[in-house]
């Protein structure tokens, strides 16, 4: 009897494991364990000396009482919440526009000729001016600059005015990563599309453009994590978001508490979207199974 119908079970064709596949199965299985063990202990152990490192040295309870006080941060919890609302809205609001805009920029600095030359130094401009100023710095003109103008039409909110600032500074980035998704589609997809009659809109449209945003999907992701810790800077604004819920409870109080729940509010509200970017990087095959950003 050969070895593949030793395999076989007597009543039927259904296949099972053969001895040595069973004993690699089950080697495989003891090597995870163990260093799922490795692991764990390993984390413990760093993070109780972490933890006994800091609460032995002599300034901590007076850092405690400052940032870590159970009543108050339960005090803020509710505010700071509120407040994180606020940020949520502006993200969406401005992964929407960057995501628009970007494109348009991307796509005017991928036009061909010299009759486009115009519109491509624009675009060119644009992305070198946005991407080497500070967020914060947008903000300011935007937020301040815009409503000082005097014009009719032009918002007053600051949260409307702090979803434009971050548009337009995230827009140069984005652009930048889908020029590179339009860029790596090779030219003979251009050429095999003309030939068949599409023009150049309709081949950027069914040919470019879904093959490259397909490529940059996990970059852009990472923008809209970035994205989202900015959205805390709307409170510069005035705006009532997490940032400034925690700055009127802090003064009420004079405890620095509220910032670390704002702090973790803000982290809890960027973990699913962080574990999002890194599935999404797995199945891209930017990340070796198992792997994290």
């Amino acid at each position: 009897m050969t070895s593949a119908a030793s395999d076989l079970r007597a009543d039927g064709d259904s296949w099972s494991p053969s001895a040595v596949q069973r004993e690699r199965d089950a080697y495989r299985r003891a090597r995870a364990r163990r260093s799922t063990g490795i692991a764990v202990i390993s984390t413990v152990v760093v993070a109780t000396l972490l933890v006994v490192g800091i609460t032995s040295s002599p300034g901590w309870p007076r850092v405690q009482q400052s940032f870590f006080d159970p009543q108050v941060a339960w005090e803020a919890l509710p505010e700071v919440l509120y407040g994180l609302r606020l940020n949520a809205i502006v993200w969406l609001a401005a992964c929407a526009g960057m995501l628009v805009f970007g494109l348009l920029l991307a796509t005017l600095r991928t036009l061909r000729g010299p009759v486009f030359w115009p519109l491509r130094a624009l675009a060119t401009v644009y992305v070198d001016l946005f991407r080497a100023l500070p967020v914060i710095i947008v903000l300011y003109l935007v937020g301040f600059g815009l409503p000082g103008l005097r014009l009719r039409g032009i918002p007053s909110d600051p949260v409307v005015l702090g979803a434009i600032a971050l548009t337009m500074t995230y827009s140069a980035y984005v652009a930048e990563v889908l020029r590179a998704g339009i860029e790596s589609v090779h030219p003979s997809q251009r050429a095999a599309a003309r030939s068949l009659g599409l023009s150049s809109t309709q081949t950027l449209r069914h040919v470019v453009l879904p093959q490259g945003v397909r490529r940059v999907v996990p970059p852009l992701l990472n923008d809209v994590v970035s994205l989202q810790k900015d959205a805390g800077l709307l409170s510069i604004l005035g705006a009532l978001d997490a940032l400034r819920q925690a700055q009127i409870v802090e003064a009420q109080n004079f405890n620095y508490t509220p910032y670390v729940v704002a702090g973790l509010l803000f982290i809890l509200f960027t973990i699913p979207l962080t574990r999002l970017t890194d599935y999404v990087m797995r199945r891209s095959g930017y990340l070796p199974t198992g792997q994290k950003v």
